[in-house]
């Protein structure tokens, strides 16, 4: 219930503060583990993905927000994993392989954190090494516009964000995934959602095109 009601303040304050566009909510099984996977610009992407999401997301949040007046709370409502950055945190890892065990749904940029560009860095493999380890489903979210709302905001003015959710990518993953599988495996990630981007958000998968018949996010 608290869940429900902390999603229902940050749609509400959204909708004031923000233009957004969400598409493909259809696209997040509705039951089973699941991992919903975003590019990461800004933190205006978690309480989007609130919205977005139709159904309880769990995010992994760097452990320095646990502590701040405003994201601490927010992100602690939606039952964060908080983990430690630049290092190997098994604990928090443990913690979000139980979410999947138990069949919930986890959010978690691949890139491993926000990018400074507002382009796609090098994905991390931890994203695919969790799937393999639990089956989960793994969900390409394309964002933009996040990057600018604060600009936005300062100026008085609405900002003005996309949110498009992919259909979950159809790979068979070996559940002992090591060394170069792991960094194949997210390859393919990355390129999905590389793909779903407009092209002056790809960065270093500046390579990828657009398929026939899809337009970017």
């Amino acid at each position: 219930m608290y869940y429900r009601l902390v999603r229902w303040i940050i749609s509400l304050l959204a909708r004031i503060l923000v233009r957004f566009e969400i598409v493909g909510s259809e696209n997040v099984p509705r039951e089973g583990a699941c991992i919903i996977a975003p590019n990461h610009l800004s933190w205006f992407d978690s309480p989007l993905l609130l919205i977005a999401v139709p159904r309880r997301i769990t995010v992994l949040a760097a452990n320095k927000y646990r502590r701040h007046p405003i994201f601490g709370p927010l992100l602690a409502s939606m039952g964060a994993v908080w983990i430690r950055r630049g290092e190997v945190d098994r604990r928090a890892l443990q913690q979000a392989l139980e979410v999947l065990r138990a069949g919930g749904c986890l959010g978690m940029a691949p890139e491993g954190t926000r990018s400074k560009t507002g382009t796609l860095q090098r994905g991390k493999t931890g994203v695919v090494y969790l799937a393999s380890r639990s089956g989960a489903a793994l969900v390409p979210v394309a964002i933009t516009g996040t990057e600018k709302i604060g600009d936005a905001l300062r100026h008085f003015r609405r900002g003005r964000a996309r949110i498009e959710i992919g259909k979950p990518l159809e790979l068979e993953l070996p559940e002992r995934l090591r060394g170069n599988q792991l960094e194949e495996y997210t390859d393919i990630l990355m390129r999905r959602l590389a793909a779903m981007l407009p092209p002056e958000y790809r960065g270093v998968y500046a390579d990828v095109t657009t398929p026939p018949g899809q337009k970017p996010a």
